[in-house]
């Protein structure tokens, strides 16, 4: 499999914690206690997510 690379925003939020948002992935959107933990969880969430398109057919972004 290649491998793909994805623009990723990560939120501080203000009761703690970060929000990671893939834009190119809609719906694509996880949350870690540190920044560390939101890095770990987007890329499993990315993983996820891409693997589901995979299984039914469906185009992957590739940016």
């Amino acid at each position: 499999m290649n491998k793909l690379n994805y623009r990723v925003i990560f939120r501080k939020e203000p009761e703690g914690g970060f929000t990671a948002i893939v834009p190119s992935l809609p719906g694509c959107i996880t949350y870690g206690d540190n920044l560390d933990e939101a890095v770990s969880m987007v890329k499993e969430a990315i993983e996820l997510y891409v693997e589901s398109l995979e299984a039914h057919g469906e185009n992957i972004p590739i940016q």
